[in-house]
């Protein structure tokens, strides 16, 4: 990776690859889930910490073998189903079918069949077709290496036999390693039968060893991300220009167009329409909702019918009711608007509760905070804030109060009152303007 962060940490749809397995085996409901680090153990630790997880430490790279040998004296549970932290897009499903094939005198491999298997180790059969050993390819003879079918290394193993295979291993080989792969070998030697099964999609068992590859994972992740939400009734545009990066649940008839990204627990409803370069993060949008071109939503609930952008930022904390209406260039945070209120343009409510069917001018902004604490503003029903309004937090404007264009809000607006807080216009004649002084 020519990276200082481990190869596990590495991204995909914004979770480690080491993130995505270990959320593939929680969804098991294992015993336990032991993780086997080595370098960059602290960093892996540190990330990924957590209480189902029991982080065992390989001092040396020895192999696979000696990597899984040294979570054996940890094991209790009948049977192991060994997974690696550089292959995220495993499916729960080909692990489920996988451990059917496991039992107390059977062994389950998850082979793969490729049309070039170069770096994979060979699946090699008997004239019955059941499989004898695994080969890897430095240690192959040009008939093994003409195997299609090759080892994802993914196992699903007897737990008694598995500590007695690992003494058993031996690092006299081309790496010089002590490979996993040799278990084959000793199940059948054993008298155990290995059975195999095999993923729907070859991509599925693919790992990363560079950032071209980890391109690729990123890319096949985001198209089956598509495929499933446009199998719920999702219309993307184009399901090669849009990102899923957490869990999203949809609802029916949901328009998203290109470049949206999704981030974190996103919530849409059905007919929301998301326009271009929208990114939502740990949002809810209820039915109806429309988010225009170029939005960033983190951190917001959006009422039905309600709509914001283009170019809105709602950040954390802001909720919009039925039919609110956020315009383009318009933030806000820790913001409730009212069923029906409106901040169309150029504006910034911060810590502020408003009404419904209030209507906030252009260029308005609520000066929440005084340097060391926030303070909030309260907006009652059917307020008119004017344009370029400097509201001074904290302050209460009450139901049907208007505010002066211009004005700065420091004190309390009394019900149905207009408040007018700028300074008399002066014009002043024969004013002359500055000139431009003349350079030699």
């Amino acid at each position: 990776m020519r990276s200082a962060l481990p190869k596990v940490l590495h991204p995909v749809a914004g979770n480690s690859m080491l993130g995505h397995v270990i959320h593939s085996a929680r969804q098991l409901s294992p015993e336990r889930i032991h993780v086997v680090i080595g370098h960059g153990a602290d960093a892996v630790r540190e990330r990924l910490a957590a209480d189902d997880l029991n982080f065992v430490l390989q001092d040396k790279q020895l192999g696979t073998g000696h990597a899984v040998a040294q979570a054996v004296p940890f094991i209790s549970a009948d049977t192991v189903l060994i997974l690696y932290g550089d292959v995220p897009l495993i499916e729960v499903e080909t692990l489920q079918r996988l451990l059917l094939q496991a039992g107390p005198e059977q062994l389950g491999l998850l082979t793969v069949e490729l049309a070039d298997p170069t770096g994979y180790g060979r699946i090699v059969r008997n004239g019955e077709g059941k499989v004898t050993a695994i080969v890897e390819q430095k240690d192959a003879n040009e008939a093994e290496r003409a195997i299609t079918e090759g080892n994802t290394g993914i196992l699903a193993v007897p737990a008694k036999r598995l500590g007695d295979w690992m003494s058993r291993l031996s690092n006299n080989n081309a790496q010089g390693e002590y490979y996993l792969t040799d278990v084959i070998a000793m199940a059948v030697s054993d008298g155990l039968t290995v059975a195999t099964e095999q993923p729907h999609d070859a991509m599925e068992v693919q790992g990363a060893n560079d950032r071209k590859q980890l391109s690729e994972l990123e890319r096949h992740y985001q198209l089956r991300a598509a495929r499933r939400l446009m199998a719920q009734g999702v219309t993307l545009r184009d399901p090669a220009r849009f990102d899923v990066r957490g869990d999203v649940t949809v609802g029916r008839d949901v328009l998203i167009d290109i470049n949206v990204i999704l981030e974190g627990r996103v919530v849409i409803e059905d007919d929301v329409v998301i326009g271009p370069n929208c990114v939502i993060k740990d949002s809810t949008l209820r039915k109806g909702v429309v988010i225009k071109a170029n939005s960033h939503i983190d951190g917001a609930v959006l009422g039905e019918g309600s709509d914001a952008g283009p170019f809105a930022r709602l950040r954390p904390g802001t909720v919009l009711d039925a039919r609110a209406h956020v315009g383009n260039f318009v933030e806000l945070k820790n913001a409730h608007l009212g069923e029906d209120a409106k901040a169309g343009h150029l504006t910034y409510l911060g810590d502020a509760e408003i009404g419904a069917r209030t209507n906030i001018g252009a260029g308005t902004i609520t000066c929440n905070y005084d340097g060391a604490n926030k303070h909030k503003t309260v907006l009652g029903q059917d307020v008119f804030i004017g344009s370029n309004n400097s509201l001074v937090a904290p302050v209460d404007i009450l139901d049907g109060a208007t505010t002066a264009a211009g004005s700065t809000i420091n004190q309390k607006v009394e019900k149905s009152q207009l408040a007018v807080a700028r300074s008399r216009q002066k014009n002043i004649d024969g004013w002359k303007r500055p000139e431009k002084i003349k350079k030699n």
